[in-house]
């Protein structure tokens, strides 16, 4: 198993942390005071609908328990969490439901 070199991983922690908080400040810092564009209030609106089916969709493709192949209580329990999403509008209600689906179709299906 080979070892990154501290240095190297130093270097990339810190650039990291250095380009999270240069987004950041972009925003509050430099735009605290000001009124932003509503072209730019329109698209950001929609930041947290693209951002979070990024970070689900790979766990429900290829879910870790089962060594990345695709199985069926994690598709269907995501196509439950979808449709109660769209039909209540409510994400605490999709969440419940979603959850609620995959420990039973895990329970069912093993």
């Amino acid at each position: 198993m080979s070892t990154i070199d501290q240095t190297i991983l130093w270097t990339v922690i810190i650039g990291l942390a250095i380009g999270s908080f240069g987004l950041r400040f972009a925003f509050i810092g430099l735009m605290a005071n000001r009124t932003m564009p509503t072209w730019l209030m329109r698209h950001l609106r929609y930041t947290a609908v693209a951002i979070i089916p990024a970070l689900v969709t790979p766990l429900v493709a290829w879910p870790t328990p089962t060594d990345g192949v695709t199985s069926l209580p994690h598709l269907l329990a995501a196509l439950v969490t979808l449709a109660a999403g769209y039909f209540s509008k409510n994400v605490l209600v999709a969440m419940a439901c979603g959850g609620a689906a995959l420990a039973g179709l895990l329970f069912l299906f093993g």
